[in-house]
């Protein structure tokens, strides 16, 4: 049994690898300098330089190691598969082609007509792990979901967290259940007919249990974000950090299984290349697509307001397939809620939300109050699919002081407002975990950071962020509680009671009408308007027509005249009191409908 490790780092002038055996005792091995990892899969680019190799004796799978830079101490290897005793711990060799995979007939997903449902492994079940989410993938597909999408696994420090500080970018969380766990849920989604997306972290990594910097230039001082030092992708040896990139969103896609990656903030991932590294990364991936025989997708969450994210490379874009659409959340949150603070002060008229139907972004190009300067482009001839469009994600509900979801914050019949503008909006619909049933439960930001000076400067930076949207210090819960992680687990109870079961019967009509003769999506629209007084929304195709009452009074809709030879209005999904009287829809107070013409046969 032996085992080829390798490990970039580039300004050592030696280094070694020390493995764990059986005994207990540790063994090291000298490693050689080679020009490019011998045991990589994916060769992109020149022969860059600074790889170290060795090929060690009695190591296999389940083998734990360090590599040791110059005589230093010992670290994890950058590339681990596996911390079995978390980021600081030693890395374990793994193998993911052995496991049983069953999926072989799965030929993958098609976005556009596709719902998503976002989850936080941690919080989703009472065990927290791949395995809770596994035993529900039942109840996801019983209401019609398309594609689970996975918060970030990646390995982070402690037992809790978001998973956007992680730091082991190829190492499913040990918490979760590593690489087993995390296999053993792709394969029981597909066998379900539920693809699987991945939230993946290339704009920053995590401080605490960071080795990086030890071996080599991953970060540089010419850029930062909000959250720490940025990636080196346009300076000296940055050919090393973005295949290290590239080659992690392979890995998952690849050896995973992986359906596509929900990319974070890309915003803030900085690169003055000619070739963005964005670019690359949509080149690669569409190339392993091509090997694999079936579509991977890219899906950006993204603040620029800007289609170059989801244009093809060929048409000078990023070539990302879809982006998040936080103006269509930020315009129906304003409506629903008549929030204004933060964010939301560019917000307010239905007619933004109107504008959301009909190009994506409210104002593009227009100036925006909250940032103090014009904002964003227009989406031209880009396709509603390209965005994707949701009432509540992890964002928007754990950014809140308070992780209120919209169970506590909105009405049954209201919540049943939102979730048809969403659903039944042209856009790829995204749903949060438990929105479903109107979960009450929070979803509060938490953390386990064991460094106390980094906890106490996450809480505080918490305190500071909420400051702009009237929040008071004592109103954030501490991330760093227990008790913020506990109040965040869903309590699944609440789906089996009455309003529950009543939401959730909205969502399965909601999403089977999406897939259904009456749904017709088109690229364009005839009309897209809200009444007057700014209390209806009316969204009509060539043969159907979405009617949402945001205010508490009745209103009446005039239908369009009726083509010859064609049938009569009928109503294909309808919450509250609605009815067709000849000519017009007449919907009451805090009520939704979709109504189509069936073509007579």
């Amino acid at each position: 049994m032996s085992h080829l490790f390798s490990v970039w780092a580039p300004s050592a002038e030696s280094v070694e690898v020390v493995i764990e055996l059986a005994s207990g005792d540790l063994q090291r091995s000298a490693m050689n300098p080679v020009q490019q990892d011998p045991s990589a899969r994916w060769h992109r680019g020149p022969t860059r330089g600074g790889w170290w190799a060795g090929q060690v004796e009695d190591a296999g799978v389940a083998t734990r190691y360090w590599f040791s830079l110059d005589g230093g101490p010992l670290l994890p290897d950058p590339r681990s598969t596996s911390q079995p005793e978390g980021p600081h711990g030693p890395s374990e060799v793994t193998d993911t082609r052995g496991f049983g995979w069953t999926d072989e007939s799965w030929r993958g997903l098609y976005l556009p007509s596709s719902a998503i449902y976002e989850c936080h492994v941690g919080t989703f079940s009472p065990s927290g792990d791949f395995a809770g989410v596994a035993d529900r993938l039942g109840h996801l597909s019983d209401l019609g979901v398309d594609v689970l999408e996975l918060m970030p696994v990646a390995e982070f420090p402690g037992l809790r967290g978001w998973g956007y500080d992680g730091v082991d970018l190829y190492a499913p969380h040990h918490r979760y259940g590593g690489p087993v766990g995390l296999a053993g849920l792709v394969d029981a989604a597909h066998g379900r007919g539920i693809g699987v997306f991945l939230d993946v972290v290339y704009n920053h990594l995590g401080p605490d249990g960071n080795y990086l910097s030890a071996f080599g230039p991953y970060f540089t001082d010419r850029h930062s974000t909000p959250w720490g030092a940025g990636l080196n992708l346009d300076g000296p040896y940055s050919d090393g950090v973005r295949a290290f990139l590239i080659e992690n969103a392979l890995y998952w896609l690849e050896e995973y299984h992986l359906d596509g990656l929900r990319l974070d903030a890309v915003h803030a991932i900085y690169d003055s290349s000619a070739a963005h590294f964005l670019e690359e990364l949509s080149t690669a991936v569409a190339e392993l697509g091509a090997r694999l025989g079936r579509k991977l997708w890219l899906v950006a969450e993204s603040d620029l307001n800007d289609p170059w994210v989801v244009r093809p490379v060929e048409a000078a874009g990023l070539g990302m397939d879809a982006q998040w659409s936080d103006d269509f959340h930020h315009a129906l949150w304003a409506a629903l809620t008549g929030e204004r603070a933060g964010y939301y002060r560019d917000f307010g008229d239905l007619g933004d939300l109107a504008a959301c139907f009909e190009g994506a972004f409210a104002r593009p190009g227009a100036f925006s109050g909250f940032r103090g300067r014009r904002h964003g482009r227009a989406v031209g001839d880009l396709a509603p699919w390209r965005f994707l469009a949701y009432v509540q994600n992890h964002d928007q509900v754990g950014n809140r002081a308070k992780g209120e979801r919209m169970g506590s914050l909105l009405t049954p019949r209201r919540q049943k407002v939102a979730l048809g503008v969403v659903l039944c909006s042209p856009f790829v619909p995204l749903l949060f975990q438990g929105e479903e049933w109107g979960a009450t439960t929070p979803f509060l930001y938490f953390t386990d950071h064991t460094d106390p000076g980094l906890a106490e400067a996450v809480s505080m930076g918490r305190r500071r962020e909420f400051a702009a949207f009237g929040w008071q210090p004592e109103e954030v819960p501490d991330p760093q509680d227990p008790g913020s992680f506990a109040a965040s687990v869903l309590d699944w109870s609440q789906s089996n009671q009455a309003v529950g079961r009543e939401l959730q019967d909205w969502v399965r009509q909601l999403l089977a009408l999406r897939r259904s003769e009456a749904f017709q999506p088109t690229s364009h629209f005839e009309d897209i308007t809200a009444t007057a007084d700014g209390s209806v929304l009316i969204v009509r195709r060539a043969r159907s027509m979405m009617v949402a009452n945001f205010s508490q009074e009745r209103a009446c809709v005039s239908f369009d005249t009726p083509l010859e030879g064609d049938g009569g209005w009928e109503v294909a999904a309808a919450c509250g009191g609605v009815g067709i009287e000849e000519d017009r829809l007449c919907i009451d107070g805090e009520s939704f409908a979709f109504v189509w013409m069936a073509t007579r046969r």
